[in-house]
């Protein structure tokens, strides 16, 4: 048990050192409320219906996020998606919502768009990362985003 934590801890180190080499300056992981709160989850494990750090699934994570910055978001990636602003990709800003229909029928996957076309997720395969919008898997199954939050709730919680 006492290793599992200890790998853990290590997994959740290494991925934060590679964010802040490729994310880079001007991203939102800088020091915003929001990526202090996404940066304590990386390395989280996925767990179907979690939404806790002792695992998440996707809707989980982002409902978990916001709660924690004080917005409310639905449960479930479908009812997030009917929420907010349809937002083109080119305008994505960080603290949006992305949507993808990874099941074959609609949206079933949400993360958080962190800037520099990356974005936070629960990924069942790995947990709480860091993924690239454009990588082909996601780029495939992209659906949309939604903004959630007013200028004055970004620059609050999302801004750098």
């Amino acid at each position: 048990m006492k290793g599992q934590h200890i790998k853990k801890k290590l997994a959740a180190a290494a991925i934060g050192l590679v964010m802040v080499f490729t994310l880079g300056s001007g991203s939102a992981f800088a020091d915003s409320k929001m990526d202090t709160v996404i940066a304590k989850t990386l390395g989280t494990s996925y767990k179907t219906g979690g939404m806790s750090t002792a695992g998440f699934d996707c809707s989980g994570f982002t409902k978990y996020v916001f709660k924690k910055v004080g917005l409310t978001l639905p449960r479930t990636s479908k009812a997030q998606f009917k929420v907010g602003t349809s937002i083109s990709r080119s305008k994505l800003r960080s603290g949006d919502l992305v949507f993808f229909n990874t099941l074959g029928n609609g949206v079933s996957h949400v993360g958080i768009y962190v800037g520099n076309g990356k974005f936070a997720q629960s990924s069942s395969s790995r947990g709480v990362t860091i993924s690239s919008l454009s990588q082909s898997y996601w780029a495939n199954r992209y659906v949309g985003a939604k903004r959630v939050m007013s200028t004055n709730a970004y620059q609050a919680v999302a801004y750098d």
